[in-house]
C-alpha cells in the first residue's frame, strides 16, 4: 500500500501566524505537503481586544493595511503553496462567562473565517480538502461543519489545558473538537494518549526538524560577531523565552553554580525574562531574537545546548523541537527530564536540580568528542520533517481515509 498522501488540496489552520519569527510545525509540515500536493495554510486571524491592545505590532498593521486597502490576501509561497491572510478581525469571546452565549459568538467567528477560506479554495479550484487544524481549538472549531473537508485531522503538540488562557473554554472544546476530527495526530507519546481518550484514531507521529538548515558543516568562520566576542565554554539556549516554559530560578542557579562559564541565550523574551534577575548575572548573555537561518550558526558556537524546562502542564507533553536541532549539530545536551524526553534518553543528559545540570553541564563539556557527535547525529537523523509528514500521511491510512 503505498502511504504518502499525493495530488490532493490540503488546507491548514493554526494557531501561530504565518509568518512567525520562530520555527513553526505548520510552515515545516507544509513545505513539505506541497511536494506532493496542493497546500493552502490559512494565517491565523486577529480579534478586537488583540487590534486594540497591540495595534503597533507588524502583523496587526497588515491586517489593517488590508481592511482599508482590499487588496488580494491570496499570496503564494512557493511550488503548491499558498498562503491566505484573512484580513479580518473577529469578535474577543474568549472571556465570555456563559457557555451558550460563547458558542454563539464563537461560531460567528469560525462562519467568518469559514468565508474567507472558501473563497481561496474557489479562487484555487480546490476539491476534497483535507483540514489539518494545528492546535486550533476554537477558531477552527466549526470549520468541519462549514467547510465539509473529506478528511479532518487535529494536530495536537502544545498541551493548552496547562495555560490559564485556554482553560476557560478549552477544557470542554478540545476534548469535543478532538472527538468530532476524524482523526488527530500528536508529536509525543503522551499527547497522543490524550486525545486517544477522546478519538481512538489518534496517532504519535513524533516531530521533525530540517537537515538542510541544521548540520554540522557550517563554517566557523560564520559564527556570528556578537557570540564570538563570548568566552569559552559556552553553555547554549535557542527560543522563545518565555517563564510558562523555561525556569528562571534554574537559569539562576545553574550560572551562579558555574562562573567561569558563559550562559547565551537566542531568542525573544517575554516580560518576565526581560524584568528577570538574569539580565544583572555576568556570566549570562541575551542576544535577541534572529532569523531562523541564523540559529544554527550561535548552536555551532555553544559548547553545550541546554533547555531548562519547567516542570509543569505545558512541558510534561511536549516535545521540544530543539532538542532534534541541537543534536543534528552534534551537540551535547543538557534537558530537564520530563516524560517526553524518554526517547532521547541514550543521547541526552537528563536533570532534575540545579546540582544535576551544572554537574552535567561540565560533565558533557569535558567529555565530548567526534565520535559521540556523530552518534547524535545518526540518531537524529530520521526525525526530519520529511519524515513527520510521512507519519501523517500514514496516520490518515490507517484511519481508514
Amino acid at each position: 500500500m503505498n502511504e504518502l498522501i499525493e495530488n490532493r488540496d490540503i488546507v491548514i489552520v493554526g494557531l501561530q501566524p504565518w509568518d512567525v519569527g520562530i520555527g513553526s510545525n505548520r510552515k515545516d509540515i507544509a513545505f513539505v505537503m506541497c511536494k506532493q500536493n496542493r497546500v493552502l495554510s490559512v494565517d491565523s486571524p486577529t480579534d478586537l481586544i488583540t487590534v486594540f491592545k497591540k495595534f503597533k505590532q507588524q502583523g496587526i498593521k497588515n491586517t489593517l493595511h488590508f481592511l482599508r486597502q482590499n487588496k488580494p490576501r491570496l499570496v503564494e509561497a512557493g511550488p503548491n503553496l499558498w498562503v491566505f491572510y484573512p484580513g479580518s478581525i473577529l469578535l474577543s469571546v474568549n472571556r465570555i462567562g456563559n457557555r451558550r452565549i460563547f458558542n454563539f459568538l464563537n461560531r460567528i467567528n469560525n462562519k467568518i473565517i469559514s468565508r474567507g477560506i472558501k473563497k481561496a479554495i474557489r479562487q484555487l479550484n480546490f476539491r476534497d480538502i483535507i483540514l489539518f487544524n494545528d492546535n486550533d481549538i476554537l477558531r477552527s472549531y466549526y470549520l468541519k461543519d462549514f467547510l465539509n473537508p473529506q478528511v479532518s485531522i487535529y494536530y495536537s503538540r502544545d498541551y493548552l489545558m496547562g495555560v490559564d488562557y485556554w482553560k476557560k473554554q478549552g477544557t470542554f472544546y478540545e476534548p469535543a473538537l478532538i472527538a468530532k476530527s476524524d482523526l488527530c495526530v500528536a508529536n509525543s507519546s503522551f499527547l497522543a494518549e490524550y486525545c486517544k481518550k477522546y478519538n481512538p484514531l489518534s496517532y504519535n507521529i513524533g516531530q521533525g526538524y530540517d537537515p538542510t538548515l541544521y548540520n554540522n558543516e557550517h563554517s566557523e568562520n560564520s559564527i556570528p560577531d556578537d557570540i564570538s566576542r563570548i568566552k569559552n565554554p559556552i553553555v547554549g539556549y535557542t527560543g522563545f523565552l518565555t517563564s510558562l516554559r523555561l525556569d528562571i530560578s534554574l537559569l539562576l542557579g545553574v550560572a551562579a553554580a558555574m562562573p567561569d562559564y558563559n550562559f547565551v541565550l537566542v531568542g525573544p523574551e517575554d516580560e518576565e525574562f526581560r524584568l528577570s534577575q538574569l539580565h544583572n548575572v555576568q556570566n549570562v548573555f541575551f542576544l535577541g531574537s534572529k532569523n531562523p537561518e541564523l540559529v544554527p550558526l550561535y548552536i555551532k558556537a555553544f559548547d553545550v545546548c541546554i533547555n531548562p524546562q519547567l516542570k509543569n502542564e505545558i512541558t510534561l507533553g511536549n516535545y521540544p523541537r530543539k532538542i532534534d536541532e541541537y543534536l543534528a549539530m552534534g551537540k551535547p545536551v543538557v534537558a530537564t527530564n520530563t516524560p517526553a524526553m524518554d526517547i532521547f534518553e541514550e543521547h541526552v543528559l537528563l536533570a532534575d536540580s540545579i546540582t544535576e545540570y551544572a554537574e552535567m553541564i561540565h560533565t558533557a563539556a569535558i567529555t565530548d568528542n567526534d565520535n559521540l557527535a556523530m552518534e547524535r547525529i545518526k540518531f537524529v537523523g530520521t526525525h526530519t520533517w520529511e519524515n513527520n509528514v510521512k507519519e501523517i500521511y500514514k496516520a490518515i491510512r490507517s484511519a481508514g481515509f
